[in-house]
């Protein structure tokens, strides 16, 4: 799930291939776009870079109501879905959802 989402978190993207070319003694050094992401903490769509911590706070605010017609007491109730916000659709895309 981090792998999927780094595009929009404090995370090095370019890790995983870095690590077969880097010396494995020296010290890592993040890349270019990682530094990039800790500056300017924007992503390249425009939204805030997130600790997961926070991008879960934002995701945890979709929500499903059951709702009921009031002047229908028989009547089935029904569930409504909270609108996705740009970044929760983000997210989802990057989740294959």
């Amino acid at each position: 799930m981090r792998k999927s989402l780094s595009p929009l978190l404090f995370e090095d993207e370019q890790r995983d291939e870095r690590r077969m070319t880097r010396d494995p003694v020296k010290p890592a050094k993040p890349s270019a776009s990682a530094k990039r992401k800790k500056t300017i903490r924007l992503t390249p769509d425009g939204f805030e870079i997130h600790s997961f911590q926070t991008l879960l706070a934002e995701l945890a605010t979709r929500s499903r109501n059951r709702c009921r017609v009031k002047s229908d007491k028989a009547g089935a109730p029904f569930y409504e879905l909270t609108e996705l916000t740009p970044l929760q659709k983000r997210v989802f895309q990057l989740l294959d959802l």
